[in-house]
């Protein structure tokens, strides 16, 4: 007689994390927010400038191929129907007169993709959240296409991101 097993199988997480009839691989955390500052992805593909994407109209945007469920879909064969997130975070920061902030921050994760995501050249780590810079170049897989995350407040950055993401 086999023992019956109470572990969790999944099922029920599979069941409420559906939209149109795929299983969305994320579920954002309680930290997550829309960011106050308006935060851009410019894409370049070689020496091509390409639409600008923009990114700060919700907590989280699904980056894959599978155009059913993705927020921004990318067409690389080498990228995974649903490859990675960008994620707003509300994160505590040390302020410079020594007193703790708080801020929204974007995060990238990767969705356990079979060919990785990059910052900056670098692949980085699944199922992590990684904090992106101003200026961070983000690649999907074996796309030679790159974006740049940039701000409205870019040229001022050491203080646009700190004045305008503070969270009471």
């Amino acid at each position: 007689m086999e023992e019956p097993s109470f572990a969790l199988s999944g099922k029920l997480t599979a069941e409420t994390n559906t939209y149109r009839g795929v299983v969305i691989k994320y579920s954002e955390p309680g930290e997550a927010r829309q960011p106050t500052t308006r935060w851009r992805l410019y894409q370049f593909k070689g020496d091509e400038v390409l639409p600008t994407l923009y990114v700060h109209r919700q907590s989280a945007y699904l980056i894959g191929r599978d155009r059913r469920v993705v927020d921004l879909p990318v067409d690389h064969p080498s990228c995974s129907g649903q490859h990675a997130v960008l994620q707003y975070r509300l994160v505590t920061y040390e302020k410079n007169d020594g007193s703790v902030g708080k801020r929204v921050r974007p995060y990238l994760i990767d969705l356990e993709s079979t060919n990785g995501t990059y910052i900056n050249n670098q692949r980085i780590e699944s199922a992590r959240y990684w904090e992106l810079k101003e200026q961070d170049m983000i690649k999907f897989g074996f796309s030679s296409r790159e974006y740049i995350i940039l701000h409205e407040n870019s040229k001022d950055a050491a203080t646009a991101v700190d004045a305008t993401d503070d969270q009471p």
